[in-house]
């Protein structure tokens, strides 16, 4: 463990330099895109949402994180979502990790490289904040890069699952193990997300010297991945503590739960601070032919429509073993392309080659999305450009 984190030190100096080297280049975005009924709008024209999730955009290296982004251009879509993360144990490994912070695999199957957003502190016994090159400059730069292509993120505080920490390491730091609510329910836990929080939201940008708040580039934050919180009441509880609290810190930017929405049914639209849903789609896990799956998706967006807010599906895929796949995104994407009462869709999960030249492999579960000309690629990207240019023409200055 001090091995990792001399070496974290030895890169700290070079990540720094990186960074300031782009910093002349950021550009101010357009105007905040704002919830409007149904849909979103920017500048009052509407914004629909065609996008790509991505794991590793925070702590990839900076030719990673361009290349990502490159590739998101190329697909024509305008939102990329990403979680902030890694959370780990205690700097001294004293505290355990939840998962391998000693892997050496690339960036896309969880290796972290020494990158991590906060910690335990043992002498205070409660989080650390990591402002410093390996940690929220991460972000920085992120945002910095996203700003130059004319793409907005969604920041998702936290995720839910334990792949690299997350609650689950929060949680850990006072010896839970993984259950769906102690995390919800303690103290100790909740103030340190709520500090994560104001820590991300009132963060000035070492790059842009822009507040994070009051910068456009961010589409929305969200309050969790799949925050499955058991049982419902104190899922209830917990978005409505934590919404009420983003928007006391921000009122620029929309909020979402983050949720899978399977069990909940965009319950948390009943939430005022909520701006619009969100719903993950995998019909290998639902036990849904992907063939039959369009009628879901007319479902989630009728339900939307009824509080009167958007909703987006904002993961969704099949596997790559599936040889009907091109045509079955192709039905899907149609179908909320068609129905005005769906906001907007992002595919799980566009990976780019890793430093080491070569595609990641993807052998869990088998959703990742390249850009190497594929069908798959080439349906992914027409119906992006046919969702985004339904409000907009794409000129030299971006999206007006």
């Amino acid at each position: 463990m001090i091995r990792l984190f001399v070496l974290c030190g030895v890169v700290v100096l070079a990540m720094i330099q990186i960074y300031a080297a782009i910093a002349d280049q950021f550009s101010a975005p357009a105007p905040f895109v704002r919830a409007s009924g149904s849909g979103f709008e920017l500048s009052g024209k509407p914004f629909r949402v065609a996008g790509v999730n991505n794991h590793y955009l925070t702590y990839g290296s900076p030719k990673e994180v361009a290349r990502v982004l490159d590739d998101a251009v190329a697909m024509n879509a305008n939102v990329v979502r990403i979680f902030v993360s890694p959370i780990i144990g205690s700097e001294d490994g004293s505290v355990r990790n939840v998962f391998d912070i000693k892997s050496r695999l690339d960036s896309s199957n969880l290796g972290t490289h020494g990158v991590y957003m906060a910690s335990f502190d043992i002498e205070s016994r409660s989080m650390h904040i990591n402002e410093g090159a390996n940690g929220l400059i991460r972000l920085d730069f992120l945002l910095a890069e996203c700003a130059k292509r004319q793409l907005r993120l969604i920041v998702v505080f936290l995720d839910y699952w334990a792949y690299t920490g997350g609650s689950r390491q929060i949680a850990a730091w006072y010896g839970n193990k993984g259950d769906d609510h102690f995390f919800a329910e303690d103290p100790r836990a909740k103030a340190d997300y709520k500090r994560f929080v104001a820590a991300i939201v009132m963060r000035v940008n070492t790059l842009s010297g822009l507040a994070y708040r009051d910068d456009p580039t961010i589409f929305a934050w969200e309050l969790m991945n799949e925050p499955e919180i058991q049982p419902v009441s104190l899922f209830n509880s917990w978005i409505g503590e934590m919404s009420n609290y983003v928007k006391t810190l921000d009122r620029n930017h929309m909020l979402a739960s983050g949720q899978s929405s399977i069990r909940t049914k965009l319950v948390e639209l009943n939430f005022p601070e909520v701006d619009f849903g969100t719903w993950h789609g995998y019909p290998t896990y639902l036990n849904i032919a992907p063939e039959k799956f369009d009628s879901v998706i007319d479902e989630y967006c009728d339900l939307a429509a009824s509080y009167r807010k958007p909703v987006i599906l904002e993961e969704f895929g099949i596997p790559q073993s599936n040889g009907g796949r091109p045509q079955i995104y192709q039905k899907w994407l149609r179908k909320i392309n068609d129905n005005p009462a769906c906001a907007g869709w992002l595919v799980w999960r566009l990976v780019s080659r890793q430093d080491n030249g070569e595609f990641p492999s993807d052998r869990h579960d088998q959703f990742d999305i390249h850009n190497d000309g594929s069908r798959v690629w080439s349906v992914l990207k027409n119906a992006a450009h046919d969702l985004v240019s339904q409000r907009c023409s794409r000129t030299a200055d971006g999206c007006n």
